[in-house]
């Protein structure tokens, strides 16, 4: 499986043709405690860097990016009752929303882990 991550702090998992998307630790830490999380509807069609689900957090709300175009096939639905596994398990089971990708070619551009790495460290 292949992980990308954003410069708006979003990651991808890749296997196959489905994408699994979240945000980075590093955004979490951000936020802060995370108390809500809307997340697109199974069906729906997401665009490569339009909104595509809300996190809010007792600092701020913010949109979350889709990292490529797609459809979502799934979300996470265990985030409804328990939105803090965002802050606690942000790269593993706070993940958000599944999809089907539409373009492969989309990827190119995205970070690999060691560039999104420098990346944070830049800022």
């Amino acid at each position: 499986m292949a992980r990308y991550f954003t410069e708006e702090h979003e990651w991808i998992d890749v296997e196959g043709d489905t994408a699994t998307v979240g945000i980075t630790d590093y955004a979490q830490g951000q936020l802060g405690d995370i108390v809500f999380v809307e997340l697109p509807a199974v069906g729906s069609p997401v665009e490569k860097e339009k909104d595509a689900a809300v996190v809010e957090s007792v600092k701020a709300a913010s949109d979350v990016y889709a990292p490529i175009s797609g459809e979502v096939t799934e979300i996470n639905d265990s985030l409804d009752g328990d939105p803090a596994l965002v802050n606690s398990s942000p790269e593993e089971d706070g993940w958000f929303f599944k999809l089907t990708i539409a373009d492969k070619a989309q990827l190119e551009g995205l970070m690999d882990a060691a560039a999104y790495k420098s990346f944070v460290d830049g800022l």
